[in-house]
């Protein structure tokens, strides 16, 4: 949780200072109720990036008919204050107001709401009514232009002569014995007014809701394309008598090439430390490995060192320091993985045996996921030594920033105490605000969901499953709208551990599909390595790889056919060009009338992407749309421009429009011309 103790509530200059306006039984003044995004109670922070436009809700009534006008308060760290006014959500009976409200620079803010007796709002309802009836004109221009005054006075004081202008001409036309449509038209209905009293009018009873707090990161925690490789398979070779030349650092200048090319943005290597003896796998995770079988990287610790050390095999610290420096040059950040567990061989073994589990036989416990047993893995105990433990893992992350990394993808974190986290996490984010963690954590929903509320900028989906029209339809309304507050989805599209079922029979059309729906779906994306080479051979009945590059070495032919490197290529550049598609929250799903068609549309400011998707690789597939225009910020019945991002086509299109996809061709994604 980040700490508010510092921020002081500035002084609102409408406030009026009552003991009615103090909470009492959980109500202020004016009730203010549910307000989102709240995380846990306020307990911790609901996060955001540097601009990014997120919407706030709140229930805002009072008693009687008198009108209420409400506020979001956003304070920066130095504390200044940014108010958004908020506008009241149809039908007006359910008392929901809403704003869009957005934070200019990264910290720790906090956000608070303002709702107000709007004295102006009042008397013009009244005033509509009264002098449409005849009734009362001499009282309802008596007291207008007692609010007006009071207005121009709090104008003046701003300096703000133009609005001082604006209400002494309402001022003077506010005259009973003007004709009552007069009235109306100049004062009542004239807009230029009702900005200057919505900024300068008297509010009374202004009520203020509990400060929570909000973390505000820079936008790589939200937007960035991911790609994953092990540098051991770059340029590593076999020789006569079997064994292997491994690929280095340097020798994977080329795969970081080829993801700045490809217009990735991330470049994940998975553990590059030394590797464990006792109990090596051989291929396919058997128990029987060859001589010159390299090991899982995830088996970490030898002789040669522990997480602090390099693989003698991948090259020294100079070469890892080259390989981050041209991966800079490229616009690309290295991620490296941060693996919380061990070899037998690994000197955390022998120096802190306290730090594991011993089982009754006076044997340390090895790791397992039945029915998948790791023989070569011990997993830390975080209960024992904690104060040890939780200072090791801080020493480690401090030494690898201090060599270039700035982005760590998390082994299993779910395996992990979540109080562990949240320490680490608040360490991080004090020391070095700018790191990012991603969670690599499959698992249950509340624990994800817990990972993200205390500090984790992404987490691993459960897109990989998502296969379906009716479960990537809901899986997109829960990520953009119900958990967007602090859970940051990464749609990676397959792992070395995942070989998902859509895309073994390797069929490049189903690789394409999707390719598009993650990159399209979520800012942040990624890929393992072979994606690309449409890579699908599997272990009979499993959703793993034959032959997996966790256990051995895989040079991979770059040329190979088929391929889509090329639309992955685009599908990232189509990203970079559009803000629509590097936020979260703003998605609008549309209907259509086939189950293996979807559609859905992005938008952030004048940036509207429509996104049509087959989800057949085998067959074609039709459909009808049915475009929700206003939630493209278009006037209803109108057509528009469109031009297809994939083709190079351009189109008009209406509400009610129709789309034909192929197997070749199964996606379109447009862009509204204005």
């Amino acid at each position: 949780m980040r700490l508010a103790a510092g921020h002081q509530q500035p002084h609102d200059p409408h406030a009026i200072d009552t003991p009615g306006a103090l909470p009492l039984r959980g109500f202020g003044r004016l009730p203010i109720r549910n307000v989102s995004p709240v995380v846990e109670g306020g307990r911790l922070p609901a996060y955001a990036v540097v601009d990014e436009e997120f919407p706030v809700t709140a229930n805002i009534f009072r008693e009687g008919h008198d009108m209420v006008g409400a506020s979001v308060v956003l304070t920066s760290p130095r504390g200044k204050r940014v108010v958004t006014d908020m506008h009241q959500v149809e039908p007006a009976g359910l008392d929901i107001w809403q704003a869009r409200v957005h934070a200019f620079c990264e910290g720790d803010w906090l956000m608070h709401i303002e709702a107000w007796s709007d004295t102006w709002g009042t008397w013009h309802h009244n005033a509509q009514a009264r002098l449409a009836a005849g009734v009362d004109i001499e009282l309802v221009c008596a007291e207008g232009r007692a609010l007006l005054d009071d207005a121009a006075d709090r104008a003046a004081e701003a300096g703000r002569p133009q609005a001082v202008e604006t209400i002494g001409r309402a001022t003077e036309a506010l005259d009973p014995s003007r004709p009552a449509a007069d009235l109306l038209a100049e004062v009542v209905h004239d807009p230029q007014l009702a900005a200057v009293m919505a900024r300068d009018g008297r509010r009374e009873l202004v009520t203020a809701s509990q400060p929570t707090p909000l973390q505000v990161e820079g936008r790589r925690a939200l937007y960035g394309s991911w790609y994953e490789f092990f540098p051991r398979s770059q340029g590593a070779r076999q020789r006569e008598d079997g064994s292997w030349i491994s690929g280095t650092f340097r020798s994977s200048y080329d795969r970081l090439e080829a993801a700045a090319a490809m217009g990735f943005d991330v470049v994940y290597l998975p553990p590059i430390h030394p590797i464990g003896r006792a109990f090596r796998k051989g291929p396919n995770n058997t128990l029987t490995p060859g001589p010159f079988d390299p090991g899982s990287p995830w088996a970490i610790g030898s002789a040669e060192g522990g997480h602090d050390a390099i693989h003698p095999d991948l090259g020294s610290f100079e070469d890892f320091d080259a390989f981050v420096a041209h991966a800079h040059q490229l616009g690309l950040e290295v991620a490296l993985d941060l693996a919380l567990q061990v070899s037998p061989d690994h000197p955390w073994v022998r120096s802190h045996p306290e730090w594991f589990t011993t089982r009754i036989d006076g044997t340390i416990a090895y790791a397992e996921n039945p029915p998948k047993k790791y023989q070569d893995i011990y997993p830390v105990n975080f209960d024992n030594d904690p104060e040890g433990i939780y200072q090791e893992v801080l020493r480690l992350l401090e030494f690898w920033i201090s060599h270039g990394v700035h982005i760590f993808r998390v082994d299993n974190p779910h395996t992990k105490p979540v109080n562990f986290w949240a320490w680490l996490m608040e360490q991080m984010h004090r020391r070095h605000p700018e790191v990012i963690f991603l969670a690599e954590a499959f698992t249950r929903p509340e624990m994800m969901q817990a990972l993200a509320k205390v500090g984790f900028q992404q987490g691993y989906s459960y897109f990989v499953w998502r296969t379906e029209k009716w479960e990537l339809e809901e899986y997109l309304t829960e990520v953009s709208q119900q958990t967007s507050a602090w859970y940051r989805p990464n749609f990676f599209t397959n792992t070395p551990d995942i070989n998902p079922y859509y895309l073994q029979d390797g069929n490049p059309a189903g690789f394409a599909i999707r390719a598009v729906l993650a990159s399209m779906m979520s800012p942040n994306w990624g890929m393992y390595s072979g994606f690309e080479l449409c890579e699908h051979e599997a272990l009979p009945g499993r959703e793993e790889y034959l032959d997996s590059e966790r256990f051995q070495y895989r040079p991979r032919d770059w040329k190979a056919q088929p391929n889509i490197i090329e639309l992955i290529t685009r599908l990232n550049w189509i990203r970079r060009d559009h803000p629509a598609l590097q936020q979260l929250r703003d998605v609008t799903i549309h209907p259509t009338d086939h189950d293996k068609v979807m559609c859905f549309s992005k938008k952030a400011g004048d940036d509207v992407v429509i996104v049509v998707v087959s989800l057949d690789p085998i067959s074609g597939a039709d459909a009808h749309l049915d475009l929700d225009l206003s939630a493209l910020g278009l006037e209803p019945g109108s057509t528009f421009e469109l031009h297809d991002e994939l083709t190079g086509e351009d189109t008009t299109w209406g509400p009610n429009d129709w789309v034909q996809l192929w197997p070749a061709q199964p996606a379109r994604i447009l862009t509204l011309r204005r």
